[in-house]
């Protein structure tokens, strides 16, 4: 691989591997008013239109580059606040209404992404030129019907790839939350092993089940989630085990933002239970782990993988490191292979 090469790999796998879908922002924060964002390094537009559709696009004003998220919600457009320039969901440049007319109207000038709303979540599609988006399939967790799933989001400083590798290592369930209300009990150490699974892999212990953060899983489904299980007690409420999907989205090179789903299957009187349960005696104790996470991993270094002294169980993260780096450099090698766009 060239140095050129190496460049952009490594660009495209610390910003964001692209042909997948990423949660952005969780659906109550996107209302009447645009909201703008960075996501894999990407300025970001959101509003919902008249009928609660969210729509996406680049956040800037084709005219002069002001932001347009800080403009106003015309419905199906975006007004920028500089000029009244009007930009709607597919880009185009719907109206310049300081002249009345403009041969630049209708024009697609800014990128606009493909937008889906699920789980509390709006999910926007990241791709290459020429791909399509993939279906979006999530764990059953998250789709409602016999589940109960609360999500909680939050900005760490720290690149994703440690906040993703973080969730395939069990193992530290058992120091860094040793004191934690739902995983002080188990042993301290254990035998690891993979297995796959139809769409990815799972990371587990082989001589515990049951009793702490045992085992975590890694999916493909168009999306790249995590998901584990944590024993509770009878007096923590309904519902059995306590599961948590998650999925890792960038902002830059050092930061991302995770978006963690907190679940039990109940059902009627059972799930308002678990509700408020939650809300009133469990989320508190929840925020706290992650917060033990994001102060463990936004003291790493940037560089803190290129000088590790990895053993055994750590093998769930590299395998994880080998899936994203091989997708990452498959996808800078096919678009440095793509015919070079002539001028319009």
């Amino acid at each position: 691989m060239t140095n050129l090469a190496h460049s952009a790999f490594e660009a495209r796998l610390n910003t964001g591997v692209l042909n997948l879908w990423y949660p952005v922002a969780p659906s109550w924060m996107v209302a009447n008013a645009p909201v703008g964002l960075t996501r894999l390094g990407e300025r970001i537009a959101l509003w919902r239109d008249a009928d609660g559709a969210v729509h996406a696009i680049e956040d800037r004003c084709p005219h002069r580059g002001a932001r347009l998220s800080m403009g106003w919600n015309v419905g199906s457009r975006l007004a920028c606040w500089y000029h009244g320039v009007e930009v709607d969901a597919e880009g185009r440049m719907a109206a310049v209404p300081a002249i009345g007319r403009c041969e630049a109207e209708k024009r697609a000038r800014n990128k606009s992404y493909p937008v889906i709303e699920r789980a509390g979540a709006i999910f926007l599609w990241f791709g290459t030129p020429g791909i399509e988006p993939e279906p979006l399939l999530l764990p059953d967790e998250l789709n409602g019907g016999d589940w109960e799933a609360i999500l909680c989001t939050a900005h760490w400083n720290c690149n994703y790839r440690y906040a993703a590798e973080n969730v395939m290592d069990p193992m530290h369930g058992a120091y860094l939350h040793a004191i934690s209300h739902s995983m002080a009990e188990g042993d301290k150490k254990a035998v690891m092993r993979a297995r796959a699974t139809q769409n990815g892999f799972i990371f587990e212990k082989t001589d515990q089940a049951g009793i702490n953060f045992d085992w975590t899983e890694f999916g493909a489904t168009g999306t790249w989630w995590q998901r584990l299980a944590i024993p509770y007690r009878k007096n923590a409420g309904p519902g059995g085990s306590f599961y948590i999907v998650g999925i890792v989205t960038p902002v830059d090179e050092t930061s991302c933002r995770v978006f963690f789903w907190r679940c039990r299957k109940v059902q009627g009187w059972q799930r308002d239970a678990w509700k408020f349960l939650y809300r009133a005696r469990l989320e508190g104790l929840h925020w706290d782990v992650l917060e033990q996470d994001r102060m463990i991993l936004e003291g790493m270094l940037d560089d803190a993988r290129d000088n590790e002294a990895l053993y055994a169980h750590d093998a769930g993260l590299v395998r994880l490191r080998r899936l994203m780096e091989a997708e990452a450099r498959k996808q800078v090698e096919v678009e440095a292979q793509a015919p070079v766009a002539e001028p319009a």
